[in-house]
């Protein structure tokens, strides 16, 4: 039963679906931000100006895809909706008063995902409201919180749900398009709806520092094509289904100096879909360009595409330079970083694209 307040919100809402959307057209941006006396900053795709946790710089205004954002003072209750956002302000020391419980890679099941578990500990802080997202967005859980602010920049956010939470606090949503923000754009995003945009900048560059040394380490990477094949179903294996460009499992090859095959650049997404595409097997040839193959699954799922006469003459496929990411383990979430997760994690990764790599050699 609903409580007369998330009654009121949700009656609310259905009269707020005119707020406006504005998008930034870049892979990786700056959220569009001013203050009393901002400061303008040049970016690599855009120059938008910065925000720092002083009072005397309120309001800030984010712009973003689902609408516009001001906050008039810091927020002092963080709230987090939907996939790893809760790992922005647990990097920067702030614990939230709720945020999603992990619903993939969670061999315990306690909604807490092992990165998670030790930053919590690091801080010595209790669990947080963990919101069952397992049917969508709990909106009366996240209004019992009471929070000041709720990020939401990595999201599948509709703007219907956006507006619902925007009759409980400020919403920070994502940049462009659902499910497509770079782990940069996460921090970016969220570190500014915390009014910890300089603290989000430099965590941004202590990540990038980290993956490049990794990099730098293993330079056969960078000698390297990679795909992630994906929703693979072994009874209708018709067509090869796989994450374009737009997804941030296949930028993070890049970051990790990684080579974009030619099939996968040159591939037109869907555009109600842009990190998502899929090809007929019978044009498998396709992806001859491919050396590594990342993909959920196991060598069972891998021996049987081997045994297919389309899907198993593709290169990676054939030599077996496929790296498996088991859904039951939390290095399952390996390919698509996060800001807690990618330092935990980086090592086993690489590791593992280099035992692919090899293969392919």
């Amino acid at each position: 039963m609903r409580t007369p307040r998330l009654a009121a919100i949700v009656a609310a809402a259905a009269l707020a679906l005119s707020v406006s959307a504005c998008g930034t057209g870049s892979a990786d941006t700056d959220p569009t931000t001013s203050a009393a006396d901002p400061t303008t900053e040049s970016a690599e795709e855009t120059e938008a100006p910065t925000t720092e946790a002083a009072d005397s710089q309120y309001p800030i205004t984010i712009e973003h895809a689902l609408g516009t954002t001001v906050l008039t003072e810091k927020p002092e209750r963080v709230a987090t909706v939907n996939w790893a956002n809760h790992e922005v302000p647990l990097s920067l020391g702030v614990v939230p008063v709720g945020m999603a419980a992990a619903n993939f890679a969670d061999p315990d099941g306690d909604g807490l995902l092992p990165w998670v578990t030790d930053k919590l500990e690091e801080l010595g802080a209790e669990t947080p409201v963990l919101f069952d997202e397992s049917d969508g967005i709990d909106f009366e859980a996240v209004a019992d919180t009471n929070p000041d602010v709720i990020l939401a920049a990595y999201s599948g956010l509709t703007q219907e749900d956006y507006d619902t939470l925007e009759q409980i606090a400020p919403v920070v949503a994502y940049p462009e398009t659902p499910w497509t923000t770079s782990w940069r754009d996460m921090i970016r995003f969220n570190s500014a709806g915390m009014g910890m945009a300089a603290e989000g900048d430099a965590l941004i560059e202590e990540l990038d520092a980290l993956i490049a040394e990794k990099a730098a380490a293993n330079p056969i990477l960078a000698e390297t094509s990679a795909m992630f094949l994906t929703h693979v179903d072994l009874a209708d294996l018709s067509t090869v289904k796989f994450y374009t460009t737009a997804d941030t499992r296949v930028q993070y090859f890049s970051d990790l100096t990684m080579l974009t095959p030619a099939s996968i650049a040159a591939y037109e997404a869907d555009a109600a879909n842009p990190y998502a595409g899929s090809i007929a097997a019978e044009n498998a040839d396709t992806f001859n360009d491919v050396d590594v193959i990342v993909t959920y699954g196991d060598q069972a799922m891998i021996d049987e595409l081997k045994a297919d006469p389309l899907i198993g003459l593709m290169p990676a496929i054939a030599n077996g330079a496929v790296v498996l990411l088991d859904g039951s383990s939390a290095e399952a979430t390996a390919s698509n970083p996060t800001p807690l997760q990618l330092p935990y994690l980086i090592d086993w990764y690489v590791d593992q694209l280099v035992a692919a790599a090899e293969k392919a050699q």
